[in-house]
């Protein structure tokens, strides 16, 4: 009997449905999991909402998940029953107890990581790998801003930042979160609910800016993330948990210094088995060797993931929260 959660109209988390659902056998090319752990992040949300548009509904959402092979379906290689395994990406569909997803987009896990700890840092992890490397890659000595930074992908851009070398100015929206951060490394700690972000930005760069801002908040943090940078500075926009950024005026970015302004997703920087290799190989490498360290700071049954969704639009939780199946 295998269980998962519907989403079968677009709304509050009162939307999801816990229920029975049959699955078929995995399809050539397909693995069949049973998964352990399943991970939540913020999309989930914008998916379950129709901020962005599932498709076909009813569906099943969740994008990250790790546990073990069952079976596979004929034309797989490299895998096998009793595998330990994770994913992060598409296609939809892992909160549930198990499922049929395509091994070529599955990852086999090292020895070292559990798959706890897998399925709660391959979306965060992976994203925190190209935003840092590869979107803006972060040098030595630079001072960078990262918002939300107690979050999920916010503590690790955090540490992967100060094992990079730089200097990090992170806001948060509480003192608890205040020190989670600080022991982290990072240099600056901004509370937005009491201290204006520019203003402050402006005194620890001496006037400067910086060169980069990393913002997965969205609408409430846009316009300051624009003007904390330095001329020709780059806005990392990942993600909107306080809502879509409005349309702006794109000669902001000529008139605020020649900025530049990208929104990335890790499916185009995973776009290639060998481009998803090689970021999870990144992420498990910067994990085992201790640059980065992962926090669990949450737990929900996996059939109480309304719970789960209701904690985060609140910005209730911190670090990642995993969803468990019974």
């Amino acid at each position: 009997m295998n269980h998962a959660l519907m989403v079968y109209e677009y709304g509050g988390s009162d939307t999801l449905q816990w229920q029975e659902v049959q699955l078929a056998k995995p399809a050539s090319g397909e693995v069949r999991i049973r998964h352990s752990a399943v991970g939540l992040n913020f999309i989930d949300v914008y998916h379950r909402t129709g901020l962005y548009p599932a498709g076909k509904l009813p569906f099943i959402p969740g994008l990250e998940a790790a546990g073990t092979v069952e079976s596979v379906g004929e034309s797989v290689t490299g895998f096998a029953p009793g595998d330990r395994v994770a994913y992060a990406g598409g296609p939809l569909g892992a909160y549930a107890e198990s499922r049929n997803f395509p091994a070529e987009r599955l990852i086999k896990l090292p020895d070292g990581i559990g798959e706890r700890q897998a399925a709660a840092m391959m979306l965060k992890g992976m994203t925190a790998e190209y935003l840092i490397r590869r979107t803006y890659p972060v040098q030595a000595g630079e001072t960078i801003l990262v918002h939300a930074a107690a979050g999920g992908v916010g503590q690790l851009l955090c540490q992967w930042a100060v094992a990079l070398g730089a200097e990090v100015i992170a806001t948060v929206g509480s003192e608890q979160k205040a020190e989670v951060v600080r022991n982290l490394g990072c240099n600056h700690i901004i509370n937005y609910r009491s201290e204006d972000i520019v203003d402050r930005v402006r005194a620890i760069t001496d006037g400067a800016g910086v060169p980069v801002v990393y913002d997965s908040v969205g609408r409430d943090t846009f316009q300051a993330s624009l003007s904390a940078l330095a001329p020709r500075g780059t806005l990392v926009s990942f993600g909107q948990a306080s809502g879509k950024v409005p349309p702006f005026d794109i000669t902001q970015l000529s008139s605020k210094g020649s900025l530049y302004l990208t929104r990335p997703t890790l499916f185009d920087y995973t776009r290639t088995r060998e481009q998803l290799l090689q970021s999870s190989g990144a992420l498990f490498d910067a994990i085992l060797g201790g640059e980065i360290k992962l926090e669990i700071a949450q737990e929900y049954p996996l059939r109480e993931a309304a719970r789960a969704h209701q904690a985060l639009e609140s910005r209730m939780t911190r670090g990642s929260t995993l969803l468990l199946p019974d």
